[in-house]
């Protein structure tokens, strides 16, 4: 089997999900960097391979796609030696594919409302969004209660990889009004997941500890 081609940048929580999902596969992964910063997405060289201009950006062979999530899923479905990363079973897989959707939808909206303005620019965020990612990882903290992973089984799944990419680099981003030491639920599954991740610094500590040094550079600016 040919190694896969992923596009993207380790600060990139959602190109540190594919990374994972390949390193639990036990895939072989080309990570070829290209820098937002620097505008190399509107090259006319990686339009021709996703007009959509977005990161991550995965090649199989002549199969093209595009969402961290979407990639993951398929990443199981054709490469899984067993289900257990996405499990087949309808109820658990309703519960994982609702923690994909939650992750991108809510859990990494919520982070980037409090981080993203400080970083790039524009009106910093109110109280209301500090509010509303600690009702957020509360939710998460439920997730994992009783130590299980994510969707309430015994088993990481991609589920997890999605929340572990958010997580971690939140962790290291260090906000200065939150202590996810009211979490210990949650630190619990984030140990237990960091474990379990082959090759887990290269594939997403070294992301996540990137980005928050990124973040904490532009807070105390």
């Amino acid at each position: 089997m040919a190694p896969i081609d992923v596009y993207g940048m380790p600060l990139s929580a959602p190109c540190r999900i594919v990374n994972m999902t390949a390193e639990c596969l036990g895939m072989e992964y080309n990570f070829k960097m290209l820098d937002l910063m620097a505008g190399e997405h509107m090259k006319p060289e990686f339009l021709a391979i996703n007009p959509m201009h977005n990161i991550p950006t995965m090649v199989d062979g002549d199969f093209v796609l595009n969402e961290s999530r979407a990639i993951a899923a398929y990443l199981v479905n054709k490469y899984g030696k067993d289900d257990k990363l996405y499990p087949k079973d309808a109820e658990l897989r309703a519960r994982v594919d609702q923690r994909l959707y939650f992750d991108m939808g809510v859990f990494y909206k919520a982070f980037g409302d409090c981080v993203y303005p400080v970083m790039f620019g524009g009106d910093l965020p109110g109280q209301d969004k500090f509010d509303k990612l600690k009702e957020v990882l509360g939710w998460v903290e439920g997730f994992v209660k009783d130590d299980k992973f994510c969707a309430g089984n015994d088993d990481m799944t991609i589920g997890d990889l999605a929340l572990l990419a958010t997580y971690s680099t939140l962790k290291f981003a260090e906000l200065s009004w939150l202590d996810l030491a009211e979490f210990k639920n949650m630190e619990a599954w984030y140990e237990k997941c960091c474990k379990l991740v082959p090759n887990y610094e290269k594939a997403n500590g070294e992301g996540a500890t990137a980005f928050g040094g990124f973040y904490k550079s532009k807070a105390s600016a």
